[in-house]
């Protein structure tokens, strides 16, 4: 999408489409969302055609009313995964072959995968069970 808006718009849109997901409940994001298509139809009409299009899509985390909507609707936890593998590879620099480059990454995702289930989880044991209670 961030190539259908003029670079000097993008950080300004980006800023309101963030107002949208982070409202507290799915009727306001939809009716924020809603005002944002009506203003901005006639400046950005592709990128509020790709907002019409994957609006419900994008709001089905508040589908789980146990869970913290921001903790679903975020990659943070992937993208710090994702850093964290790349800095250690970064350490490591050259690899010998690609059995030791596999064996590094999944020796730190067995780590971290670990680490994960034994401390405070991401998200309580009780909330994926009402959850999935829900979904049934």
């Amino acid at each position: 999408m961030w190539n259908i808006l003029p670079q000097k718009e993008k950080q300004s849109f980006a800023s309101v489409l963030k107002e949208i997901w982070l409202t507290p409940t799915a009727e306001r994001a939809r009716k924020r969302a809603y005002e944002v298509i009506d203003t901005d139809s006639k400046r950005f009409p592709k990128a509020v055609h790709c907002l019409e299009n994957g609006l419900e899509d994008s709001l089905t985390f508040y589908m789980f009313p146990k869970l913290d909507a921001r903790k679903i609707s975020s990659s943070n936890m992937m993208e710090r995964l994702n850093r964290e593998i790349r800095r250690r590879i970064s350490v490591v620099g050259i690899f010998p072959n690609e059995e030791s480059y596999v064996r590094l990454v999944s020796t730190y995702l067995m780590e971290y995968t670990e680490d994960w289930s034994v401390s405070g989880a991401y998200l309580s044991q009780q909330s994926i069970e009402a959850t999935l209670r829900m979904a049934a």
